[in-house]
């Protein structure tokens, strides 16, 4: 008996150490929310959430779509952890009513705009995790957000794991393009001409590459304002080291049309990067599944961009026929 004890120690202690105890608590901006055993039936409310779920091989009961054609609003890069997963689909704005009736033991919703209000109704239904304090609606990091659902599903080692490797992934490609430490970059959308801050996902995104976002785009913002207006008259604050346009589809022909584009420095020199709209929600969704998709293909598209030479081609720009003409003053 003791030697059929001591196997049975011996083969679960290493699963057991590694198990997360419930209940556990989660501060956020409207309270504390306390998840008292591992949850099974998940309602995303976050546009991205979904995302951060299924790197951590939770399938939510429900969702939340942002945009895009796949029914369930999931790219490529997550296709294969959904699998053959069949979620209940959430569009529009919240409703607690179709929320209550989905019988959710779990609501996450950082990411998602979230108000007091709602969450005030929302955790009468289940534990109900908003946004981080001090983040705004839409400013929580992509590891934050890991590390919280991480907890609220008894995932955090794995939680921990992913951030590490991207961690590391950032870290090597700073020390193998030191031109890029401390150069100008910003991400732009092409339909507004609207730039994001460095509060913004994909701000941060560029900031953990050794880029720096302009001062003079940084200042418009404010905590729940990530994403400022550029005036067409005056394209100077986004005249940048390396200029993602990106497009979330149909934004091509506004920058064939904006007239004072082909003055800009970025544009001359050939530091303009085209992001079509897959590589775009990449950037816009940030996940621990989108991360490496984007990086594998910006790498190459950030290289051309800044290596100093105008007739290197960025080639989503010249796929995309946005790359200066010859004789451009």
């Amino acid at each position: 008996m003791l030697r059929l004890l001591t196997f049975v120690v011996c083969v679960f202690a290493p699963a057991l150490a590694g198990a997360q105890a419930f209940p556990v608590e989660i501060p956020h901006a409207f309270g504390t929310a306390r998840i008292e055993t591992k949850p099974e039936r998940i309602v995303s409310l976050s546009f991205i959430g979904h995302d951060f779920l299924l790197a951590l091989d939770e399938v939510p009961h429900a969702l939340r779509k942002w945009y895009g054609t796949d029914p369930y609003g999931v790219w490529p890069w997550a296709q294969d952890e959904l699998g053959g997963a069949t979620p209940v689909v959430l569009r529009g704005e919240i409703d607690v009513e179709q929320i209550a009736a989905l019988d959710p033991d779990l609501i996450v919703g950082q990411w998602s705009g979230m108000s007091a209000r709602d969450h005030a109704l929302l955790s009468r239904i289940a534990p109900t995790i908003g946004p981080q304090a001090g983040a705004g609606d839409y400013g929580m990091s992509w590891q934050d957000m890991l590390r919280v659902l991480g907890r609220a599903t008894g995932k955090s080692t794995r939680a921990d794991e992913i951030i590490a490797r991207l961690d590391a992934r950032f870290a090597d490609l700073r020390a193998a393009h030191p031109d890029w430490q401390g150069a100008s970059a910003a991400v732009v959308w092409a339909g507004q001409i609207g730039a994001y801050t460095n509060r913004d996902i994909r701000g941060q995104f560029l900031e953990r590459l050794g880029f720096r976002i302009p001062q003079a785009i940084n200042d418009r913002g404010t905590l729940d304002n990530f994403y400022v207006l550029i005036p067409p008259e005056d394209l100077s604050p986004i005249d940048v080291d390396a200029l993602i346009w990106i497009d979330a589809g149909g934004s091509l022909p506004a920058l064939h049309r904006m007239p004072l584009r082909p003055l800009m420095r970025a544009h001359r020199e050939g530091r303009e990067i085209y992001a079509d709209p897959t590589l775009s929600a990449a950037l816009s969704h940030s996940s621990p599944l989108s991360l490496d998709y984007a990086l594998d293909r910006l790498e190459p598209l950030l290289a051309a961009a800044t290596d100093g030479d105008p007739d290197t081609r960025v080639t989503s720009s010249a796929e995309a026929g946005i790359l200066p003409q010859e004789g451009t003053p």
